[in-house]
C-alpha cells in the first residue's frame, strides 16, 4: 500500500513538475481555442442578421419593381447594395432594378447596376446573368466593342450557348454576318438539346442570316 502511494506520489510530481513548465502553453491554447470557436459563432451570428436585413429590403424592391415605382426601387436597391454588399440580396435587388429601368427605357441606370453586379456579385452564377443582361444593354447602346468584351468574359459553362447566341447578335449589329454565323452555330453546338426554346430561338436567328455566300 506504501509503495501504491509512494508511485502516486511521484505521478502527483511528475504532472505538477509538468504543469509548471507547460501550463501558460495549455492555457494560451485553450483560451485561442475558446476565442476562436467565439469568434466563428459571432461571424455567423452577423452573417445570417445581415442576411434577415438585406432579405426584407429586397421584398421592398420587388414591390417598387411590380408597383412601377422606378425611384423607390432605385433607392431601394441602392440601399441593399450599399448597407449588405455581400449578400446574394444586394446582387438580386441591382438585377431587379437593372431590369425595371431597362424595361423604362433608362439604360445608364440599368448599365450601371448590371455593371454593379458583374464585378461585385460573389455568386459567379449572378456574375453571368449580369453579363448577359449588361451586354444587351450595351448592344442597344451601340457600344458593340464594349458588348463583345463583356461576353468574352470567363463564364459558367451552363451559359455557354447563351453567351454566344449574344455574342451573334452583337456581330449582326456591326454587319459582320459570318462571325455572327459562326457565333450561332456554335451556340446550337452549346445549347441543352433538352432546352427546345433555346434552341429554336438560336436557329431562328441563324437562318435570318442565310446561307453564306
Amino acid at each position: 500500500m506504501a509503495a501504491y502511494d509512494l508511485e502516486e506520489q511521484e505521478q502527483l510530481a511528475s504532472l505538477k513538475a509538468w504543469w509548471q513548465e507547460n501550463g501558460n502553453l495549455v492555457l494560451t491554447v485553450v483560451t485561442l481555442v475558446l476565442f476562436a470557436f467565439a469568434a466563428w459563432q459571432g461571424w455567423n451570428y452577423y452573417q445570417r442578421n445581415q442576411a434577415v436585413q438585406a432579405s426584407g429590403m429586397y421584398d421592398a424592391v420587388q414591390k417598387a419593381a411590380h408597383a412601377g415605382d422606378l425611384k423607390l426601387v432605385r433607392e431601394s436597391a441602392g440601399a441593399v447594395m450599399e448597407h449588405y454588399p455581400r449578400t446574394a440580396y444586394a446582387a438580386m435587388a441591382a438585377l431587379v432594378s437593372a431590369k425595371a429601368h431597362f424595361q423604362a427605357g433608362d439604360l445608364k441606370t440599368a448599365h450601371a447596376q448590371l455593371a454593379w453586379v458583374a464585378e461585385n456579385a460573389k455568386d459567379e452564377g449572378l456574375q453571368d446573368i449580369a453579363r448577359l443582361r449588361l451586354a444587351s444593354v450595351m448592344l442597344d447602346e451601340k457600344a458593340y466593342d464594349e458588348a463583345l468584351k463583356t461576353l468574352d468574359a470567363k463564364h459558367g459553362a451552363a451559359f455557354d450557348a447563351l453567351f454566344l447566341a449574344s455574342k451573334g447578335d452583337v456581330l449582326v449589329a456591326q454587319a459582320k454576318p459570318d462571325e455572327a454565323r459562326t457565333a450561332y452555330k456554335s451556340a446550337l453546338d452549346k445549347a441543352d438539346s433538352k432546352d427546345a426554346a433555346l434552341r429554336a430561338s438560336i436557329q431562328l436567328r441563324l437562318d435570318a442570316l442565310g446561307s453564306a455566300k
